[in-house]
């Protein structure tokens, strides 16, 4: 019968011998940042991915963004086409109508997300009008996204 100390120091010999061959291997291997996550914030600062409607005018709702089918959600970028629904606002916007236009969305300038570690939002909606357009409107709009409630 082996006395418990020779038990020991045959286990503790296993275990060295054993981290000794897998340290080289797990050394070897590159370290991987953890991932991102981007999102985009409606109105009321609640993260979307890949949403199907979204909110352009926040402070009146007299355009959003409807049918939207993601072709990419990257960290960098993401991109959809749509369909954009802008009152005319006649008379008035209360009284006016909604029409739609076909469009591509794409959404720009991830900033990281305070609050979320390892999430980015995106900062910028470029709105490219695929067809008829909203009157006075250029074919290429710019939207700066709303920062999220403080």
């Amino acid at each position: 019968m082996l006395s418990p100390k020779i038990v020991g120091l045959a286990l503790f010999s296993a275990a060295a011998a054993v981290t000794a061959v897998a340290a080289p291997a797990l050394a070897a291997q590159p370290h991987q940042a953890p991932s991102t996550t981007a999102v985009v914030l409606d109105c009321a600062g609640q993260a979307q991915n890949q949403p199907g409607t979204f909110l352009v005018a926040c402070g009146d709702g007299n355009n959003y963004l409807s049918g939207l089918h993601w072709a990419d959600w990257g960290t960098a970028t993401a991109t959809a086409t749509g369909t954009d629904n802008a009152n005319d606002c006649t008379p008035n916007c209360a009284a006016g109508a909604f029409h739609q236009f076909p469009a591509t969305v794409t959404l720009t300038k991830p900033e990281p997300w305070a609050g979320h570690p390892g999430s980015t939002r995106y900062t910028e909606l470029d709105l490219h009008y695929t067809g008829a357009r909203p009157t006075g409107l250029p074919a290429d709009l710019v939207v700066h996204l709303v920062a999220p409630p403080a």
